[in-house]
Formats: C-alpha cells, structure tokens, sequence
C-alpha cells in the first residue's frame, strides 16, 4: 500500500465534502457548482473549478477517487506538489473547456435551424430556457436535433474524470512500462497500451449512441489532450521539477 501524498489527500477530503453537501442538500449545491453552459442562467463564475470536486453518485467518486489515489501519488512524488495542482487543475480546465465547446457547436447548429425559420434571438433563447416552440416548427426541424441542442444548453458536467484523464497521461509518459491490471478480464496490460486504449474508447462511445450513461467522454478526450500537450511541451523545454517547487 503505497503512503498518500498530502495534495492528493487534501484533493479527496475536499471531494468528499462536496459529495456529503450535493448528498444532504440536493439540487441546490449541483446549481451552484456543477458546471453548467456558460450562457445558462444558472451558470457561475466559479463553477469551471467547482465541477472538478463534485460527483453525481458513490460509484463515480469512488472509481474516480480511486485513480487519483493510485495514479496520483507516484505523479505528485517525482513532480512536487506545486506542479502536480498546476497540472491537475489545467487538465481539468482543458477537459471542461473541451466538453463546452462541443456543446457550443451542437447548441448553435439548433440556433442557425430556428434563425433560418423566422424564430428572433429572443424567442431562440426562450426556447433554451423553456423547452417551449410552436408544434408546426417541432416537426419541421424535428425533435431529435431539437433535443440536441436542449440536452446540451442544459447538460450539467461534475467529477474529476477530465482531470484523471490527464493524471492517466502523465502517468503512461511517466511509467509507459508499469503494468495495470484489469477487472475485466484480470489480466495486466502495460500504462503505454492501456491509456491510449481507453481514449479511444471514449472517441468511438462519444461519436456513436453505444454510451453507457450520461457520460461526458469529450471532456475525457479533453483533459487527455490538455495533459499530452502540457507534457510535450515540458519536455520540449526541459520544464524541470524545480520551476514550481
């Protein structure tokens, strides 16, 4: 049993509580926190930073948490701590980042379809907000590509996966060679085939209707991306330990 680092045991605490408050409080702390589309009204500020800390049930902090716990700590004690939160939190800001732009082009797609049917800006926007369009352009447009663009002004993105995504990448370029044993079947496959492995996993489930759950697989891809460039570029140049100790 590998000895926690102090940063990854704070970063559990800190996700913990979150999980016990959206628990005993509800809906009130996923408005708050969770990440909503940035032109939703109940979009804050602060929620790109929040969403990283909270989680929609027991089983996703838990595998989550679990990843960070395994792949973290071995990260963290060659980085430091200073460079490890600079890289999480970056990886974390890429994936939202990643998943919102992909809810952009799907809410616009929906925005230039009721433009072109005579709907005005305001009467777009109400639609968002309300669900709310005369029958005649529902079957028009259809309610399938309509339900597109709600599902996406409305999706609520939470957890760390982004983040753990990045921590994942890290952790091939770091260790390529450590082998991961899987559940199914259990069998160990080495960090630099299991990785790429699973982004892909999430290119095919984000691109086709076999995804299980409500699952923001682009801002896996994402956070994996922001984390690959981060570390081409630090080794490109030669961005040492000692810059953020």
């Amino acid at each position: 049993m590998r000895t926690i680092t102090e940063t990854i045991k704070h970063l559990l605490i800190i996700n913990v509580i979150f999980f016990v408050a959206s628990v005993s409080l509800g809906n009130v702390v996923y408005d708050l926190f969770a990440l909503h589309y940035p032109f939703s009204p109940k979009f804050q500020i602060w929620q790109p930073l929040t969403h990283m800390f909270m989680h929609g049930d027991i089983g996703h902090i838990f595998f989550n948490m679990f990843g960070l716990y395994m792949f973290g700590t071995p990260i963290e004690q060659m980085w430091g701590r200073k460079k490890f939160i600079f890289f999480y939190l970056s990886t974390g800001f890429g994936a939202a980042a990643f998943q919102l732009l992909l809810y952009y082009f799907q809410i616009n797609q929906v925005f230039n379809v009721l433009l072109a049917e005579g709907l005005t800006g305001n009467q777009i926007t109400a639609f968002f907000q309300t669900s709310d369009l005369p029958y005649d352009v529902v079957e028009r447009i259809g309610r399938e590509k309509l339900l597109s663009g709600l599902s996406a002004f409305n999706g609520v993105m939470v957890g760390a996966s982004g983040a753990l995504y990045g921590i994942l990448v890290a952790f091939a370029f770091l260790f390529p060679n450590a082998r991961l044993m899987l559940l199914f079947p259990p069998i160990p496959v080495k960090a630099k085939i299991l990785v790429p492995v699973l982004i892909l996993s999430d290119l095919f489930f984000g691109f086709t209707s076999y995804s299980i759950g409500p699952i923001a697989h682009f801002a896996h891809v994402g956070g994996a991306i922001t984390g690959l460039v981060m570390l081409w570029y630090w080794k490109k140049n030669q961005f040492n330990n000692n810059r953020l100790n």
